[in-house]
């Protein structure tokens, strides 16, 4: 549009535009191009993709805009443009920005101007994967990649610094060993998390892998499932020690246990809980809902139609399932769900559901006996998720010599070795030590979570991982802890590191440090956050705080916690719900002096 009409009428114009287009659409007629426009000939869609151009039909035709990205999806969606990334990859070209986020779908984002690669993130069901797998990740992030890999928050896998020209190389390579990476990134259903010590965990009420795998491979084998209005996450929890983060997800599953006299058959449920985004300052509510295990992917699949129809497309902010229930209430997104299924949700009183399971925060690190008699799990510490193909090939091997085989990776950036036999415990212990990792941490390190940071997102304001392992080594030779504390770090307000449930949680942001607008690294903090039955969003307490200050002023919260409890068994959480934000931020203050 010409620079005579003014913002307010371009707008109205837009959307003029906008409906026409999709009445012409809906007589079948062929549709003008233009911004958000159906193209010609898509009238009457048929097809898996039908429930997502039906929705981008219904926002153009209400006059809104599409966002880039569902334009994107609508031109070529991304499982339609495979032959496209392997010619880039063949004349060793990286994406520009449409492509970038299409190749998102197989697993692939290209991280500039971070690095000037890709990083290439996989699909763990659970996050349990076996030593030959785990080994040959390893193989393909050195052949392809910078030689190391992360674990990340929801107990997957990630390598980096790979070229253009080996991406295809990457995308097959993870297939031949049994693996994938499909739909990891952009707006789909991300890696399907469950308890991290299923099938092994001696309170666990039941084994989430055939759940979470179920799940996955649904995802996997539909395409309608792709392509979502933004990414969505899944988890099971199944009552185990080790904590599964349920309730920051869109969907989390929690096993109960219900008694007589609820109106349905007592034994192990799950309980339904909706619309966690801790980036967004909240965490999933319980519906009142009760689902058969046997049920829960169908009952996932629905409640993901249901989203696929109703999520906004046209604000990215405003774009996730937390905002569809804002909106709509819990009742009515639940009743176009029963709708979705033809069938009605059981719903229970809480008084008919026994209190679940107690978790262990560090339950996740060091030996502990598996249900199976004399056998251990053994957690092993990665120093912020970080791991060389060396240590990895390492671990694989210990897997397979002194465990059952498995290597199962935690939401907490670290993983188990399941199935180690009690004679062979210390000399599993010993193996580990000699790679160059540990299997037991303090307090601080046992509960510190960093995401990628800087040096490889460009979202990110501070190089987190390098500030946790500064916290860490820093707090560590100081403070003397004698409870669990978790310590988040995240670089950017998508909050990948979930900085809002630590105890005290650190957001990247440039700090200013002279009046000609030079920045450096820098964090603002957050107190008081919790998970499961400690549940909470934590209170900003202090801004700008430059990177070279954070470990001191973390320092100085632990140590005022540890000076002035109330009683030696008061938890951090509830020692920062004592005291205002300015006491809170004072204590801080007093550190980093």
């Amino acid at each position: 549009m010409g620079d005579d009409f003014t913002p307010d009428q371009k707008r109205y114009l837009e959307g003029f535009v906008s409906g026409v287009q999709a009445s012409r659409a809906s007589k079948g007629l062929a549709t003008i191009g233009g911004a958000g426009a159906p193209p010609a000939g898509e009238a009457g869609h048929d097809g898996p993709d039908t429930i997502h151009l039906e929705a981008q039909d219904r926002t153009t035709a209400a006059g809104k805009k599409l966002v880039d990205q569902e334009k994107w999806k609508r031109e070529e969606h991304p499982f339609d443009a495979y032959p496209r990334l392997k010619e880039q990859a063949r004349a060793d070209q990286f994406p520009k920005p449409a492509d970038n986020f299409r190749w998102r779908y197989y697993g692939l984002f290209y991280v500039a101007p971070a690095q000037d690669s890709y990083m290439c993130r996989l699909r763990i069901p659970n996050g349990i994967l076996k030593a030959h797998q785990f080994e040959g990740v390893a193989d393909l992030a050195e052949r392809c990649g910078g030689g190391y890999a992360h674990a990340t928050t929801r107990a997957n896998l990630q390598f980096r610094d790979i070229p253009a020209r080996c991406a295809i190389d990457v995308v097959e390579g993870l297939i031949d060993l049994g693996l994938t990476a499909r739909g990891s990134g952009a707006d789909n259903i991300r890696n399907v998390t469950g308890d991290a010590t299923a099938g092994i965990d001696p309170q666990a009420l039941l084994d989430t892998r055939p759940y979470a795998r179920e799940w996955h491979f649904h995802i996997i084998n539909d395409r309608a499932l792709y392509g979502l209005p933004r990414k969505f996450n899944v988890s099971f929890d199944g009552g185990g020690r080790v904590p599964t983060l349920e309730d920051t997800n869109d969907i989390g599953f929690q096993a109960v246990q219900v008694l007589d006299g609820a109106g349905v058959e007592p034994g192990v449920w799950f309980r339904l809980i909706l619309g966690g985004i801790t980036g967004h300052r909240d965490l999933a509510r319980d519906t009142g809902v009760l689902v058969k295990p046997e049920d829960a992917t169908k009952v996932a699949d629905a409640i993901v139609r249901v989203f696929i129809r109703e999520g906004d497309r046209t604000n990215r902010a405003k774009s996730r399932l937390k905002y569809v229930l804002d909106s709509w209430g819990f009742s009515k997104f639940l009743a176009a769900v029963e709708s979705e299924l033809q069938l009605q949700l059981p719903r229970v009183d809480a008084a008919f559901v026994a209190p679940r399971p107690a978790q262990d925060r560090q339950a996740h690190i060091g030996a502990h006996p598996q249900i199976q008699p004399g056998l251990n799990w053994l957690g092993v510490v990665l120093p912020v998720g970080k791991m060389t193909c060396e240590q990895m090939r390492g671990l694989a091997a210990l897997a397979g010599d002194m465990g059952d085989g498995d290597i199962r990776l935690t939401v907490w950036q670290n993983l188990l070795i399941s199935g180690v036999p009690d004679a062979r415990l210390e000399a599993a212990k010993r193996r580990i030590e000699v790679l160059g990792l540990g299997w037991k941490a303090t307090s601080v390190r046992a509960g510190l979570v960093a995401c990628t940071g800087s040096k490889g997102c460009r979202f990110a304001g501070a190089d987190t991982k390098g500030t946790a392992e500064d916290i860490a080594g820093w707090c560590e030779e100081r403070v003397a802890l004698d409870q669990p504390v978790n310590i988040h770090v995240t670089g950017c307000h998508h909050s990948c590191a979930q900085h809002y449930i630590g105890d005290i949680g650190l957001i990247g942001a440039r700090v200013s440090v002279n009046d000609d607008g030079d920045t450096v690294d820098g964090y603002h903090l957050v107190v008081g956050g919790g998970f499961g039955e400690t549940g909470a969003i934590g209170r900003e307490v202090l801004r700008d705080v430059k990177a070279t200050d954070a470990p001191a002023a973390v320092e100085g919260l632990l140590q005022a916690w540890t000076q002035h409890r109330a009683d030696p068994a008061e938890s951090f959480q509830s020692f920062t719900r004592r005291h205002e934000p300015d006491a809170l931020a004072a204590f801080a203050q007093g550190g980093a002096a």
